[in-house]
């Protein structure tokens, strides 16, 4: 099978997730309190054709697969999916897949696009068990922080509806607002200690002769990152910031994660292959 590259593993992988993105659609119309056990085994089933085309591809440049940006997506969303796979095990939050499906799906397709994966040139000098505890543990503290987020617009929906004293907040088909706040809480909380302990790693990693490691954009921004999250969990916890306001924050910060990680990764020395 040396002809089916990681790309069709991929290719394999984004179809069940847009398999699963579909089911979801149905899943909204019956209510997200159910545990539908259909979509989780489908979201699994992708994540496994989709951890296959990333060990091909690790294999194939003897390095942990993260050198260019259709690498860094797709590593991303296989730590996603690998988060949701983990927390959906507890039956009262098998209904985030309803919302991580579409988003698995869209971002898939995205990541297909051929300028994404241009023809390899020489890679970092980053090596070893420690770089891929670095990147493991950051991409699957993006996947928690994706996921905080979704939790905290769920919440911001409900909390809405409950305001306008709309019907839909009575019968409604969302989680109680106690629970998304804990749910948000929670995978903010998992998503910060695993970017915490990524970047304790990536201090300590090999880098380029005269490569300043506190100078290089992606390092800065992810201490700006860390020092955001630091901020709205102690203002919510210790300081009485609403629950409004903190799910706003949750919801910004992994904007801003998204709108800017590919331009710090593009200019990064450390990063960029």
């Amino acid at each position: 099978m040396d002809w089916f590259t990681d790309r069709h593993f991929f290719l394999l992988a984004v179809a069940v997730y847009g398999l699963s993105a579909l089911y979801s659609v149905f899943l909204w119309r019956k209510g997200f309190r159910r545990d539908d056990r259909v979509n989780y085994l489908l979201l699994a089933a992708a994540f496994a054709l989709h951890t296959v085309a990333l060990v091909k591809r690790g294999f194939s440049f003897k390095a942990c697969p993260v050198n260019n940006l259709y690498e860094a997506t797709t590593f991303l969303l296989w730590a996603l999916a690998g988060a949701y796979l983990i927390i959906g095990l507890l039956p009262r939050l098998k209904f985030l897949g309803t919302i991580a499906a579409p988003l698995l799906f869209s971002a898939g397709v995205f990541a297909l696009m051929p300028s994404l994966d241009p023809p390899p040139g020489p890679l970092p000098e980053f090596s070893g068990a420690l770089r891929s505890l670095h990147a493991a543990t950051i991409l699957l503290a993006y996947g928690g922080f994706g996921l905080g987020a979704v939790a905290a617009g769920m919440l911001l929906i409900q909390r809405h509806d409950l305001k306008m004293h709309k019907i839909r907040a009575v019968m409604s088909l969302l989680p109680s607002m106690q629970r998304l706040e804990s749910v948000t809480t929670i995978l903010v909380l998992s998503g910060f200690i695993l970017f915490t302990v990524g970047l304790m790693a990536g201090r300590h990693l090999p880098r380029p002769v005269g490569a300043d490691y506190f100078s290089d954009p992606k390092v800065v921004w992810s201490v700006i990152l860390w020092l955001a999250y630091v901020e709205i969990q102690v203002a919510h916890k210790y300081f009485g910031r609403s629950t409004r306001n903190f799910a706003i924050g949750v919801i910004l910060c992994f904007v801003f994660l998204i709108l800017t990680f590919w331009i710090t990764n593009r200019y990064s020395s450390l990063h960029h292959s």
